[in-house]
């Protein structure tokens, strides 16, 4: 799954364990959902969604081999 969130993060100047804090994980896993490694939950993404004023769609896209899971 593809995913805006480092852009995102640029833009509002955020870094990575700011947003771990904001949405109650280690900076290790907003690194690895970045980095398109880890899936986040249906929660946490509309957690990091809401922080950034976005939707999930805006933030999240799915990719063609995702429908193949």
């Amino acid at each position: 799954m593809k995913n805006n969130i480092g852009v995102e993060r640029a833009r509002v100047r955020m870094s990575q364990q700011e947003l771990a804090e904001k949405t109650g994980v280690i900076r290790q896993t907003i690194a690895a959902i970045e980095q398109r490694r880890f899936n986040p939950s249906t929660v946490r993404a509309l957690k990091i969604a809401n922080i950034f004023n976005l939707s999930v769609e805006q933030l999240f896209e799915l990719e063609d081999t995702d429908w193949d899971r």
